[in-house]
């Protein structure tokens, strides 16, 4: 088994420590940084995202394998920055104003960055006017939304609204989800993108990056 079969897999089980040793020393028989990204951290936690969407592993198997990603890209991202690695994407990620549920919205983080995706996360409670300069500001390709109760599905409707007044409808990405939110909902506020679960997130976002 190659180290970066090796630091997939520890990954997998959520080896932290022995992932970060292994970045390390793959680092030390001069595997570039780009290439344990993306043939060691980013296939394992892919293998993650299709068990998770299958129902084969569940939440907190997710953020094992999550942990030990973060132990490995954290010695990578300095390298990767300096030699003018850029991530696939950028994405402004919340929870909508009036809802304070961040486990869905945490998943989805870790999913997408999982997928090399750069994410902002904004936290909950996030208003429509924040989701939208934010995006303006770091130039992101998408703005993700998440909501956890009925009474709040209206503020991603706002969020819709808030980037075509902005003048960047054209020019930015809004997915949808949450345990309320449906595909009919999504169409009919205009949205671009709705999943049922954090790992088909990450799927479409990865996917809507790389088609740009």
């Amino acid at each position: 088994m190659s180290i970066l079969d090796e630091i997939s897999q520890n990954l997998q089980i959520g080896k932290a420590k022995i992932v970060k040793e292994l970045v390390q020393k793959a680092l030390g028989e001069g595997i570039k940084p780009q290439e344990i990204l993306n043939n060691g951290l980013l296939p394992g936690m892919a293998v993650i995202g299709e068990k998770f969407k299958r129902d084969e592993i569940y939440v907190p198997d997710v953020m094992i394998a999550a942990r030990a990603m973060t132990m490995g890209t954290e010695l990578l991202k300095p390298l990767l920055a300096s030699s003018g690695v850029k991530a696939a994407g950028k994405v402004i990620l919340g929870t909508v104003a009036g809802d304070l549920h961040d486990i869905g919205k945490n998943l989805v983080k870790m999913m997408m960055e999982g997928r090399g995706l750069e994410v902002i996360d904004l936290g909950v409670d996030v208003s429509a006017s924040r989701f939208v300069e934010t995006a303006i500001n770091e130039n992101a390709h998408i703005i993700a939304c998440s909501t956890l109760l009925t009474t709040t599905m209206a503020e991603m409707d706002s969020v819709v609204k808030a980037a075509v007044s902005a003048g960047i409808r054209d020019k930015i990405a809004i997915m949808i989800g949450g345990a309320p939110v449906t595909q009919s909902f999504c169409e009919t506020i205009s949205a671009d993108y709705y999943t049922a679960d954090a790992a088909s997130a990450a799927d479409a976002a990865s996917e809507y990056c790389q088609g740009r």
